[in-house]
């Protein structure tokens, strides 16, 4: 069985936008429909719709761990809110830390039609810290059950 990183990557090579490549990536552990996640986050691609802003890839991996993370209780809406911003922040900081920035035209180091080494990089990268949020999570469920 392939990583999630390496169907991330495969995405993302096939035409996927690197948002994309990222949540689609873990589709079945969120029991979504891959449809429906690829049609929602098509315009997440070169940093929100081609405005370099924050990369699709970070975009992807924040999409992935709140969907994982959220309680989804529509009538406490703060009941894992704060919990789901300190993942976000963590993410984001580990992120920087490997690559120097989350936002595309900070990361890009060129231009041209994609996929772009720096951009198969960034899915990897992204990929890689939803796997770890992933690993810790069932780390942690395993601890709450002893």
């Amino acid at each position: 069985m392939k990583a999630n990183k390496e169907v991330a990557v495969e995405k993302f090579n096939k035409g996927y936008n690197c948002c994309q490549a990222v949540i689609c990536a873990y589709c079945e552990e969120l029991g979504v429909k891959e449809e429906d996640v690829f049609k929602l986050t098509e315009g997440f691609g070169l940093g929100m719709g081609g405005l370099r802003d924050t990369c699709g890839a970070v975009t992807g991996m924040f999409l992935t761990i709140s969907l994982a993370n959220s309680a989804g209780d529509m009538e406490n809406p703060r009941k894992t809110k704060m919990d789901t911003y300190g993942k976000f922040r963590e993410a984001a900081a580990k992120y920087r830390e490997k690559n120097g920035s989350i936002y595309c035209r900070e990361l890009k180091n060129m231009d041209g039609p994609q996929p772009l080494p720096c951009c198969i990089q960034c899915v990897e990268d992204a990929a890689a810290l939803v796997d770890e949020y992933f690993k810790s999570k069932k780390t942690a469920e395993g601890a709450e059950e002893v």
